[in-house]
């Protein structure tokens, strides 16, 4: 009787100025783990100032990598080979071959009228859910041309029992300078992705990177991401109350960036580390009395704030990917993790890929820093911030 083919995945990152090189050393280190096995999928990262420099890189990685179908974009830091790299040119390139897997590339683009936009290029998602035909989506998207937020905001309706995990690319010059790769092509607008189904093993992890402080907070008074009301007070002066109310080293905390929780659950009887979808403050409402959040919120919701923290980030991934461990052997994962976690939490841009190999026991992972990562909580797909989202592919 014939051995089923497992799941086989490699990667290789390499760092030099000739974004070209970097390119074809870093899918020389990843085709070794491959053993002369042709990759159904590779994923390719660059980081580079300059545009065409990054797509000549990207186009050259596909074509040495030889897989039959590949994805990718640049972004302000690359994730391979045990290493994180930030704001320096390198690329990272991850190759996996998956038995019993169908891979389904798109490319999409926004259709704006002048009532509306739409999404368009999405291949037909199946929603069912058996072991013969389980579906989940990679995606990068250019954030100042397509709107990220929104569309993974409806794809629990529109795109139902399907997780989505990815997240914000770009380039290092800004608007207009992220680059997207699909099978070959090179865009600059909208998002790329591929769609993986049929019968394979795969978890998706998110974890936080900041840990709730002060009290839980019951909206009281809200529209749309604008919070009027807290607890039944104006909600900053209930802001200034909690913050007064911490102590000095949460005070100090917070004074260096607060965030908001906007909790999973407000029926829950206790929230803790995880439990809540964390959103950036993006300042007071000119009333001078509302908060101005990074997502909807609606009254009813409970609420906490959020600092960054280190040893909480740290334990909260360890303990995620604890959890997958125990369901089975791990060939390989992609990783996306925020620009604000690597060196600018951790003091270390190596901790999250170093925790994600550690923790997983396997040596393919690769991926790239985000400004906004996707993933799936509670089986319904957010844009995060400050999080760690792996796809780990299970032999």
């Amino acid at each position: 009787m014939r051995t089923p083919e497992r799941v086989r995945c490699g990667d290789g990152l390499a760092v030099d100025a000739h974004l070209v090189h970097a390119a074809e050393r870093a899918v020389a280190e990843a085709l070794v783990a491959m053993d002369d096995i042709v990759p159904d999928l590779a994923v390719i990262f660059a980081c580079g100032p300059e545009p065409d420099d990054v797509t000549s890189a990207l186009t050259r990685a596909a074509e040495l990598s030889g897989a039959r179908t590949v994805l990718g974009c640049n972004a302000p830091g690359v994730i391979g080979a045990g290493q994180g790299i930030e704001l320096t040119s390198s690329v990272s390139v991850w190759l996996g071959r998956l038995p019993g897997v169908t891979v389904r590339s798109f490319h999409l683009e926004v259709l704006r009228t002048s009532e509306a936009i739409a999404v368009v290029g999405m291949p037909p998602v199946a929603t069912t859910d058996t072991e013969s035909d389980r579906t989940v989506a990679v995606l990068f998207a250019d954030p100042y041309s397509f709107p990220v937020d929104a569309f993974v905001a409806q794809s629990h309706d529109a795109l139902p029992g399907l997780p989505i995990i990815g997240g914000n690319a770009s380039g290092l010059r800004g608007a207009g300078s992220t680059r997207l790769l699909v099978d070959g092509e090179v865009h600059d607008r909208g998002a790329v992705g591929v769609l993986l189904g049929g019968a394979f093993e795969q978890r998706t992890i998110v974890s936080q990177g900041c840990r709730p402080v002060g009290p839980t907070m019951t909206v009281t008074a809200a529209e749309g991401n604008v919070i009027r009301g807290l607890a039944g007070l104006p909600a900053l002066r209930k802001l200034e109350q909690v913050v007064a109310d911490l102590p000095p080293q949460e005070q100090a905390m917070v004074s260096a960036g607060v965030q908001v929780g906007v909790a999973r659950d407000e029926y829950a009887d206790e929230h803790r580390l995880g439990d809540f979808l964390v959103r950036g403050v993006v300042g007071a409402d000119p009333d001078g009395k509302s908060l101005v959040i990074g997502d909807v919120v609606e009254v009813g919701q409970t609420v906490q704030l959020q600092v960054r923290d280190a040893e909480s980030a740290d334990k909260d991934l360890v303990a995620s990917l604890a959890a997958v461990h125990g369901s089975g052997e791990v060939a390989g994962a992609l990783l996306f993790s925020c620009t604000g976690r690597g060196s600018a939490l951790f003091g270390d841009a190596h901790h999250d890929v170093r925790a994600v190999r550690d923790g997983l026991t396997t040596g393919a992972v690769a991926g790239f820093f985000a400004a906004g990562e996707i993933g799936p909580v509670a089986g319904r797909t957010h844009l995060h911030s400050f999080t760690a989202c792996v796809l780990a592919f299970l032999h």
